[in-house]
């Protein structure tokens, strides 16, 4: 995993940012954006690459990339929220009047 940062940390850093700008320019809304079971299927897939990563069933190329995936997708999304909370703490919330 080491490898995987020291040498690809601009790439993990590109994702993080487009997430941070995805995160700031969303529209902050209530209602879900997918349905229940289609939640519960990208979170059975998601969990399925996870275990593949974590137990090195796939060698090589293919392993390499998908746990270059993996961490830029987690970057991604952990910056998208970030950047959204951020978004409503400094411009939205509304004030205490």
């Amino acid at each position: 995993m080491a490898y995987i940062f020291a040498f690809n940390m601009g790439w993990i850093v590109g994702a993080a940012v487009i997430g941070f700008g995805m995160g700031w320019i969303s529209p902050i809304s209530r209602s879900r954006s997918l349905s229940v079971v289609s939640t519960r299927w990208v979170a059975v897939v998601l969990l399925g690459f996870l275990v593949l990563a974590l137990t090195h069933l796939l060698p090589g190329r293919v392993g390499y990339a998908l746990d270059l995936g993996l961490v830029m997708i987690g970057a991604y999304l952990a910056s998208c929220a970030v950047g959204a909370i951020l978004r409503y703490w400094l411009l939205l919330r509304p004030s205490a009047s």
